[in-house]
């Protein structure tokens, strides 16, 4: 039904892709319906249930042979983790003369965003929808969130002294490691293990991983933005800073995407990779980058630091979205 109704819509804005139309609808329902409360706490839940749903889809569709493949293929994953954690902060520093002459609190926020790690359910889920290296998207997606628990503090120690207040020292929580073992890395095991019986791997094969895929960023991106309105975080905020933003994430997205395809291809790596490298080293995780906001910083002084990374977010998927289609399109 959801895919019917999408199709409608689409067929009425010419060939603009469902999975952003349904992005931009859960925007403005967030915007005028935010969720909060007890309710915000059980879509919460309801997110972390399908994209463990998802995750054990994955690895129901793909082979062993594959999965290990993903898991050795240390090329792809030292140069997602070198877009992620090296060319992005490298980019942040650059801006620093213009954005400490603009706004230098905006600014620290656009900094941030570089720091932190790339997403895992987003990321995987365009490299499939892309029909892209899955496995090593996957593997990719979950070391970048691993290794940000360490290197994105260090990072913001690094390069925002200043603004994390010196002596006030990083906390980092451990909890990363359990969360991403429990629900993107266990479902994927099972889904593994599930593949000796053969009707669960033709179920995943079909369109029920593209129906999970498409509606868990849905869910996310709602879950997210309703949260920011929530907070009020978009308040403490100008029009034409939001404006300038928008544009600033749209130019990084389409740079980002064309240096890795641009770079991936010239170290050689297959069609495959180079869709995973694509998907997994263009974004920044807003799930990971609130939370270790809140602990680096705390959480009473990071309104205007996340709303770049807000921006960033949406911007991304859309845009990652676009691209993801045209893939599928492709002979």
């Amino acid at each position: 039904m959801l895919s019917k109704f999408g199709s409608k819509v689409s067929s009425r804005f010419g060939s603009l892709d469902p999975l952003i139309i349904f992005i931009v609808l859960a925007v403005i329902v967030a915007i005028f319906f935010p969720i909060s409360g007890r309710p915000a706490e059980w879509f919460s839940t309801a997110t972390v249930v399908a994209v463990a749903v998802l995750f054990f889809l994955y690895g129901a569709r793909l082979s062993t042979r594959e999965a290990l493949d993903g898991l050795t293929n240390w090329r792809l994953h030292a140069t997602i983790l070198a877009f992620t954690f090296v060319l992005f902060p490298l980019i942040g520093v650059a801006l620093r003369p213009v954005g400490m002459s603009y706004n230098p609190e905006l600014y620290m926020g656009v900094l941030y965003l570089t720091l932190v790690p790339s997403t895992v359910q987003s990321s995987v889920a365009f490299t499939s929808i892309a029909r892209g290296n899955v496995a090593g998207a996957i593997v990719s997606a979950s070391a970048s969130n691993v290794l940000g628990v360490v290197v994105t503090p260090a990072l913001v120690m690094l390069l925002m002294s200043q603004r994390s207040g010196g002596g006030s020292g990083v906390v980092i929580d451990a909890h990363v490691f359990g969360d991403i073992a429990l629900q993107l890395l266990l479902p994927f095991i099972l889904g593994q293990f599930a593949r000796r019986w053969g009707s669960v791997a033709e179920f995943a094969a079909r369109k029920a991983t593209k129906l999970v895929d498409r509606g868990s960023i849905v869910m996310v991106v709602y879950s997210a933005f309703s949260a920011g309105v929530v907070a009020g975080v978009w308040s403490t905020i100008g029009v034409r800073d939001i404006v300038i933003l928008c544009v600033f994430s749209v130019v990084l997205v389409a740079f980002m995407l064309w240096l890795s395809r641009f770079a991936a291809l010239r170290l050689g790596f297959d069609n495959a990779d180079m869709k995973a490298i694509q998907f997994c080293g263009s974004k920044k995780s807003l799930a990971s980058g609130l939370p270790m906001a809140a602990v680096i910083f705390g959480s009473s002084s990071i309104g205007l630091l996340i709303v770049p990374l807000m921006i960033f977010h949406q911007i991304q998927l859309m845009m990652c979205s676009w691209l993801a289609s045209r893939y599928a399109q492709l002979p």
